[in-house]
């Protein structure tokens, strides 16, 4: 599968990781007359480099590349053993559903470092165009799995030295209260419902960022950055 991406950051972190993926590159004769020009130099001359054929088209610029493929749920967790010792952070996103939300998701786990992401296949956006360039370059360097059954995947979880931290607006425990003195994996929930009632029961604690204002939740991706940096 193939994708067609335009954030320039997210461009030039396929230039960086995998250019051999890069299909096609197209340029407008007015790219670099614009306040980005200078991360989109860096992307023309990046492309140069590496020998990838411009185009002249429309729009800034654009380029088609072949999709990052998921890493199996095998390797995800020969990952964690390999990784998780006493620290370290994964998240799991159960049924989230705004390709937004999931690519500031990645921008985010990318910026802190966090080890993996595991996505549940049913009712979730696929990871499009929009999570790619949303994430600005997120999803090239976080590994991700997509788990058919995400309760079973959060038992293989344990099985591999996780901690399990559900989220709930409801939770009475607070994220201020949860020590980053273990290797966690933290359980995002999606738009509206949160986490599915069999994704909750195998958390092993549930937290919730408790308000201190007048406005009583948060969009999923913008806890997810209060919940990580609390984490990390």
């Amino acid at each position: 599968m193939t994708i067609s991406l335009t954030n320039p950051h997210s461009i030039l972190a396929v230039l960086e990781s995998r250019p051999q993926d890069i299909l096609q590159a197209t340029f407008s004769k007015t790219t670099g007359k614009n306040s980005l020009h200078g991360i989109w130099d860096r992307v023309f001359t990046r492309a140069k480099e590496n020998g990838i054929q411009i185009k002249e088209g429309p729009g800034t610029g654009s380029f088609l590349v072949r999709e990052r493929k998921p890493i199996s749920m095998e390797d995800f967790f020969s990952k964690v053993k390999e990784t998780g010792k006493d620290r370290g952070l994964w998240l799991a996103l159960d049924s989230i559903q705004d390709p937004h939300n999931i690519g500031a998701i990645f921008r985010t786990a990318a910026f802190f470092g966090v080890n993996g992401i595991l996505l549940s296949e049913a009712r979730s956006a696929p990871v499009s165009a929009v999570v790619y360039d949303v994430s600005c370059g997120g999803v090239e360097y976080v590994p991700f799995s997509i788990a058919t059954n995400l309760a079973r995947a959060l038992e293989l979880a344990k099985e591999a030295g996780l901690w399990v931290l559900g989220t709930s607006e409801h939770a009475k425990l607070s994220i201020e209260e949860v020590k980053a003195d273990r290797p966690w994996l933290l359980v995002l929930g999606g738009e509206g419902k949160g986490m599915r009632r069999l994704v909750g029961d195998m958390c092993d604690m549930t937290c919730s960022v408790p308000a201190r204002g007048q406005v009583g939740s948060l969009n999923v991706s913008v806890a997810a950055g209060v919940l990580i940096s609390r984490l990390v």
